[in-house]
């Protein structure tokens, strides 16, 4: 019998789930070295799927739980950007289908870029729903950032599609009539709220990236508003701008 060639095999492979697949097995008894080498990084990723699997199942304990209770809408809340010197701060509220798993899911910072922009995608796809919250710098000098936090959280929430039943707000609440739980470090622990925390972080991100054609000279592409070396000296050299946080103290010393 002729073998199949192992850049077919390598094709075929990608479409298997299980080591107890009857073309694994067959595979088990081809010698040749690159097929033992395949089977064994599919052995690898199969493994690393699992403990995909078993994380989500352990992140969506909260949002299990709420379903248990009846609730149908869970929507999961988080925000980014409390600590950059410029910009706004943005928050996401994003429902997740009871009966789907996006492997990956956890707290955005821990993600590379890479990986958030994929598994926003991933999640634009796949969610029931999806609501942005933003505030602006002007009005985080006027309210303090706690404050404009929770008004980017609750614009979040009315910006969704479908009212949510229930809401699992990441160490905070939301001043909105809907009964919620607030879960300290909510985005490593429950999967509603790494879906928004990762769709917040790559929002706030792209926007600073436009921001950044605006007011080239702070590196708003690469520090999102954080006080990096690159930021400090533009604002050595060029002062500040528009979207400076003017109630932060090392822009107070510009004004």
């Amino acid at each position: 019998m002729v073998k199949e060639a192992i850049s077919v095999i390598k094709s075929r492979l990608l479409e298997v789930g299980s080591l107890k697949d009857p073309y694994v097995i067959q595979l088990q008894a081809d010698e040749r070295k690159g097929v033992q080498r395949l089977l064994a990084q599919l052995e690898k990723r199969l493994a690393k799927e699992q403990a995909l699997k078993e994380q989500f199942y352990a992140m969506q304990a909260f949002e299990r739980s709420c379903y248990e209770e009846g609730h149908q809408l869970v929507a999961g809340i988080d925000e980014v950007g409390r600590g950059p010197l410029a910009g706004p701060v943005v928050a996401a509220a994003v429902i997740l289908p009871s009966d789907r798993m996006i492997l990956g899911l956890n707290d955005s910072k821990q993600l590379s870029e890479k990986k958030r922009l994929e598994l926003a995608d991933k999640i634009q796809n796949q969610a029931i729903a999806i609501g942005i919250g933003e505030v602006p710098a002007e009005k985080i000098d006027q309210v303090n950032i706690y404050q404009a936090s929770k008004i980017a959280m609750k614009e979040a929430v009315k910006n969704l599609v479908v009212k949510p039943d229930h809401l699992l707000v990441d160490a905070m609440s939301v001043d909105l009539l809907i009964p919620q739980e607030k879960i300290i470090k909510g985005d490593a622990r429950s999967v509603s709220i790494a879906a928004a925390s990762i769709i917040a972080k790559v929002y706030r991100d792209n926007l600073m990236k436009e921001y950044h054609k605006d007011y080239p000279y702070y590196g708003f592409d690469q520090n999102a508003g954080y006080g990096t070396k690159a930021h400090l000296t533009g604002l050595n050299e060029h002062g500040i701008t528009a979207i400076h946080r003017k109630s932060y103290a090392p822009i107070k010393k510009y004004l």
